[in-house]
């Protein structure tokens, strides 16, 4: 196993947390943020970031004990939240029946609150409590054993499978980048939460976003002829759009969160890729699931 130091590259270096609250930009100020990967804000509890793979609590004064740490206030974090939307929370009822918000530059905002139901479905979130800030990075390089072992000798469909947090997104950005650079095949993204998206996909990549998966691979399909569509963050529903692309003759370039092969709803993929820990392949699997050098 080869770990892969997620470090963005230097097209990409730029803050992308302009829409928290000062107190929070204040204390990130000590921080590289593009070695940050996530933060979590809850009311009056200590903050948290995720730096380089590892949670640290977050002072005025850079890392510190979880007594010291900034507390956010709940005004704070509907502040912070209002500013992700664009300050119009309207125009985001959708993601926040779906419990997240995609700011500007494609950091997703996860919310937990009082979810308020109408006829059995999501009507909206209200009295939010805490954020998850995810903020993606572009990192040049960090798909490129992928891209050796599984696309090298041709295209085909891959899944890349870990846990939350150990940097599929990531891999899966710059493997789109990677084909459509080194192949020129016209490739469709279906960007659901708006961060897939983020940063340099080249010059034969199109983009649907905010739109679930199905509608995104049957309009792609119609309409924009893919020869590659690379989506984010399967679930068991999903794969129904998976099988109609595979059978079309389109591979699919994909992530889920999963550990196993045998845990895999549908076996449709040709390679499976397990990650084991932020940026670590770990082993390859072909579609029958044995193992590839």
């Amino acid at each position: 196993m080869r770990r892969i130091i997620l470090v963005p590259s230097a097209a990409y270096l730029k803050p992308m947390t302009d829409f928290l609250p000062p107190r929070i930009q204040g204390c990130l100020r000590h921080l590289n943020v593009n070695l940050l990967y996530e933060l979590r804000i809850r009311a009056d509890k200590p903050l948290s970031v995720n730096v380089g793979g590892r949670f640290y609590f977050l002072g005025e004064d850079g890392f510190c004990s979880s007594e010291r740490a900034l507390r956010p206030t709940k005004e704070e974090i509907e502040d912070a939240l209002l500013a992700a939307s664009g300050y119009s929370v309207y125009a985001v009822e959708d993601q926040l029946r779906r419990g997240f918000v995609t700011a500007k530059g494609g950091e997703r905002v996860g919310i937990a609150g009082t979810v308020v139901s109408e006829n059995g479905s999501v009507h909206s979130v209200r009295d939010v409590t805490s954020l998850c800030v995810r903020i993606p990075h572009e990192i040049r390089g960090c798909a490129d054993e992928v891209y050796a072992r599984c696309l090298g000798d041709g295209l085909r469909s891959v899944l890349l499978m870990a846990p939350p947090g150990e940097g599929k997104t990531t891999i899966l950005r710059e493997l789109i980048r990677l084909v459509a650079v080194r192949t020129e095949r016209n490739i469709l993204v279906g960007d659901e939460r708006g961060e897939l998206s983020v940063g340099d996909l080249g010059d034969t990549t199109d983009v649907i976003r905010f739109a679930d998966k199905q509608t995104a691979f049957t309009a792609g399909i119609r309409a924009m002829r893919p020869e590659v569509i690379a989506t984010d963050e399967l679930l068991p529903e999903d794969y129904t759009a998976v099988r109609r692309a595979v059978e079309s003759g389109i591979a699919v370039l994909a992530s889920a969160h999963l550990k196993r092969f045998e845990d895999v709803p549908q076996k449709l993929f040709e390679r499976y890729v397990l990650l084991d820990g932020l940026g670590c392949v770990g082993e390859i699997l072909d579609g029958e699931g044995n193992h590839v050098d």
